[in-house]
């Protein structure tokens, strides 16, 4: 008989695109979450769990590759229906919505918060699976709606630790730029093909800069690799105008372009507006001077008109509410998911030392989503929040330096006496003391400590043979000790007060104030 084959041992690693998330880690982002959750449900949204789970078909347009249904989405085929894990949250609540619209008010208002799956290439903090906080309302046309996104979106930063002055919530149209493409000359059906270039060009701004994109909108661009991307074939003023709305923070240089291109918008917003974009300092008129610049701009557009108008109700409703414009600010340069929204776009980006986290949170008017279902069109309008890149900010912030405690570690000198040991665990939990019996071998007592230092126990139990007849326990202070021992000499040492006695009945009170 041939023998048999010994199989390979498994390799113990984490798949490529995924992490592993540990003690602290999970705990601060249950507490964001839940603070999250707060802020929402106090505006009046109800919760809402959906399947990690939907088929393709249900996903729709919100496939990044509807061609092939296993890309861009991890998918299998199941009974001759191709399965998926959700891409984000928004393609579970347009099911929702249209499945269960008989049932659900209108407007239906509902939060959720979760993980989502993409089948994308991984690189520096990009992973394949992450947490979306999301909050939507369906069924209101009302700018009013897009304004307490807003506001909800500036509460909840706040709530979880971001300071006011450390965030700038940026509020655009994508009807305004349908305007400026009318403007520009591309707004018919006969220029789907270059509104389709100017719009991912536009997608590109904050990658290929300034002079990229202006090459797309013109002949074509190569890369460093020498590939060449054939661009929208505008001419020179066409190109200034789309440039003129999305490069709002060099408003100087767009003026000199509109000049040399002899367009007689060249002035649509003054060197005195850039300056006050640039040093905020003083942008009490911001939003006024931006939405009477971009209503000159598309002045001939009843598409554009409507989208100045509404971000006009925007900014007017915030300003009624107390949202001042050091939070929230009408900005043209926002040009996040201008392929995917309707009307409204917001982003929420951090600034000053937390700048390089850029943004945080992101959302906008998307009107057709549950057209897909029903054939009917449903105002909607939502905003989420990436709860991970949210975290990295605080934590370079030292947000959870006082958060990571472990528990009080009873310790066990006597395994005959277990069940006294955890009737001292069971008195500390009672008292809402977090605690836990050492549960290893308890034959070497150092491993017991470094057990404990491992867990970043506060506090170690110790009770032997002596101090049970004495009814007592010795409490070890674990972070006094290693903070004194890096601090005195040996002799002082014996003397340090980082582990004293104190009577059985008493242990509970003496650790719940120690604890604070």
């Amino acid at each position: 008989m041939a023998k048999q084959k010994k199989q390979p041992r498994p390799k113990a690693q984490t798949p490529k695109g995924f992490r592993d998330y540990f003690g602290a880690e999970v705990t601060r982002r249950t507490e964001m979450l839940s603070r999250i959750a707060g802020i929402y449900h106090r505006y009046g949204f109800d919760a809402l769990e959906t399947s990690g789970v939907e088929t393709v078909e249900a996903l729709g347009k919100f496939l990044p590759d509807v061609d092939r249904p296993n890309e861009g989405v991890f998918a299998w085929e199941e009974d001759g229906d191709w399965l998926a894990l959700r891409y984000d949250m928004t393609a579970p609540l347009a099911r929702v919505a249209a499945q269960y619209r008989n049932d659900l008010p209108s407007p239906y208002r509902r939060y959720t918060m979760g993980p989502v799956w993409r089948n994308e290439k991984p690189g520096p903090g990009r992973f394949r699976q992450f947490y979306q906080c999301d909050a939507d309302t369906v069924g209101s046309a009302s700018p009013a709606a897009d304004a307490e996104m807003c506001a909800m979106l500036s509460d909840t930063l706040e709530a979880v630790g971001i300071a006011r002055g450390d965030y700038v919530i940026r509020v655009n149209n994508r009807k305004v730029l349908n305007g400026v493409m009318e403007v520009a000359g591309i707004g018919g059906p006969e220029h789907e093909r270059e509104r389709g270039i100017v719009l991912r060009a536009i997608d590109k701004l904050d990658r290929l800069g300034e002079e990229g994109v202006r090459a797309l909108l013109g002949e074509g661009r190569k890369d460093e690799s020498g590939d060449f991307t054939k661009g929208a074939g505008l001419a020179e003023p066409m190109s200034a105008v789309v440039m003129a709305f999305v490069t709002a923070r060099k408003l100087t240089d767009i003026n000199r372009d509109y000049n040399r291109a002899g367009d007689s918008a060249a002035n649509t917003l003054s060197d005195s507006v850039e300056e006050d974009r640039v040093n905020q300092r003083s942008p009490s008129r911001w939003n006024d001077r931006v939405t009477d610049a971009l209503a000159k701009l598309v002045e001939n557009s009843s598409i554009g008109t409507q989208g100045v108008e509404e971000l006009r109700q925007i900014a007017s409703l915030l300003e009624t509410q107390g949202y001042s414009q050091d939070r929230i600010i009408i900005d043209p340069s926002v040009v996040r998911g201008l392929g995917y929204y309707t009307g409204a776009v917001y982003e929420a980006e951090l600034v000053g030392d937390l700048a390089r986290f850029g943004s945080v949170a992101g959302g906008g008017r998307y009107d057709d989503l549950v057209k897909r279902f029903t054939g009917q069109e449903v105002p909607a309008t939502g905003v989420s929040i990436g709860v991970d890149r949210l975290l990295a900010a605080l934590e370079s912030q030292g947000a959870f330096e006082d958060r990571e405690e472990g528990p009080v570690v009873v310790t066990v000198m006597d395994k005959a006496r277990l069940g006294e040991y955890q009737a001292m665990v069971s008195d500390l939990r009672k008292a809402g003391i977090r605690a836990e019996l050492y549960l290893g071998n308890p034959k070497n007592f150092g491993n017991q400590l470094k057990y404990c230092d491992k867990r970043g126990a506060p506090f170690a139990i110790i009770q032997g043979e002596d101090e049970a007849a004495r009814g007592v326990v010795q409490i070890k202070d674990l972070k006094l000790g290693a903070r004194l021992a890096s601090e005195l000499s040996h002799e002082e040492w014996r003397d340090q007060p980082a582990q004293f006695e104190c009577a059985r009945e008493d242990m509970v009170d003496e650790i719940r104030k120690r604890l604070g």
